[in-house]
């Protein structure tokens, strides 16, 4: 009796191994399947891949991936920190940091960032207090850091390059007049765009303001959400430093930053998946003089291709490990869902607007 009752209960447990295989496998079929249908050739996405691991050193693949995995980390946990003092005991660090890395990879295959969206929607499934608005709050806050540092980058760029200010300001000493028109009449417009647009903001903010409530700490605020981003940052310029060496292009802030700001742009301005191809271009644009453009390319192309291969790897590990496999798809799946609803909404909002404007001034 001792020997037949583990014997039972064995097969049960083959069986179910055995269903988990089966369900993997058409897992497997089914996003083959999507890919398909979207167009997404992903034989020929794995195979550059490949060839673009195998054709990079061990150490420089496991120093980004690492890297990487840092930037990530760092930045959930600035998430972490706005949500965990708005909301308290009900929320959790490994649910953020799922949810966030979920976003990350999703921005590198989902085009105009809406993986972003598909977070706040998430962070509000899974708090049961949180409102859309105050998740925006915390947005905001979230968002302080990065807004400091890219405008950082800008200056820098602007005031490194020789002879900025005689090229760039020269038209300044010669129509004196006309530079005070400009940025007198801009200043007063946007005065004028500020105080209409202002009670909307503090109705916004009052909605709003349990999530960012962290910056009124400024302490807190500081070591639990500025500091971790400043070194998300600072992982993410490694990242950029590794790629370049694995290709022999000189390193240097300089360098860094010019990158950075190249891919600042590419990320606002793309529609693409990922950026695909418009960061392949700012990245050759911001390394012209330091390399050539083949190289250039091929650096830009191996970074990207790892980093969202990695991004995925690392979201579908932290959202199974945090919610399981079924209620991680459900989540993400009904969050996706719910994001392109609010992305579609918010599209005819705007067109209404527009056609309410134009009938109004034809009237």
């Amino acid at each position: 009796m001792s020997v037949a009752a583990p014997a039972a209960a064995a097969t049960p447990k083959r069986r179910f191994r055995l269903k988990r295989l089966l369900v993997g496998a058409l897992a497997i079929l089914v996003i083959g399947a999507f890919a398909n249908l979207v167009g997404w050739d992903l034989r020929g996405w794995f195979s550059d891949l490949w060839d673009t691991i195998s054709g990079i050193s061990t150490g420089y693949l496991v120093a980004a991936v690492t890297l990487k995995t840092v930037q990530t980390s760092l930045t959930a946990f600035g998430w972490y920190s706005i949500l965990r003092f708005a909301y308290g005991d009900a929320v959790r660090w490994r649910d953020i940091w799922a949810c966030y890395a979920a976003s990350v990879a999703l921005n590198g295959v989902l085009p105009a960032n809406i993986g972003t969206l598909v977070m706040l929607l998430m962070f509000t499934a899974i708090i049961a207090r949180a409102t859309f608005a105050a998740i925006l709050g915390g947005y905001a806050v979230q968002k302080i850091f990065f807004t400091l540092i890219g405008i950082f980058v800008y200056l820098y760029l602007f005031l490194s390059v020789g002879g900025s200010f005689d090229i760039k300001f020269e038209w300044v000493h010669t129509h004196p007049w006309a530079t005070i028109l400009l940025f007198g009449g801009g200043g007063f417009l946007l005065y004028l765009l500020i105080r209409r647009l202002w009670v909307r903001v503090v109705v916004w903010w009052d909605d709003a303001k349990e999530g960012g409530g962290i910056l009124a700490h400024p302490r807190k605020y500081l070591v639990r959400v500025f500091v971790p981003s400043f070194l998300a940052w600072v992982a993410s310029l490694g990242v950029m430093a590794v790629f370049l060496s694995a290709y022999d292009i000189p390193v240097s802030f300089h360098t860094l930053m010019r990158i950075c700001g190249g891919n600042s742009i590419a990320n606002v301005t793309s529609v693409t998946p990922g950026g695909a191809g418009v960061t392949q271009a700012f990245n050759v644009a911001s390394l012209s003089g330091v390399t050539d453009a083949a190289t250039a390319t091929a650096y830009s192309v191996a970074q990207q291709l790892v980093t969202t291969a990695w991004n995925i790897i690392l979201g579908i590990v932290l959202v199974v490990w945090a919610f399981g496999w079924s209620g991680g798809k459900q989540l993400v799946g009904e969050s996706y869902d719910e994001a392109k609803q609010k992305a579609a909404e918010q599209q005819e909002a705007r067109r209404a607007r527009k056609e309410a404007k134009r009938e109004a001034e034809t009237a």
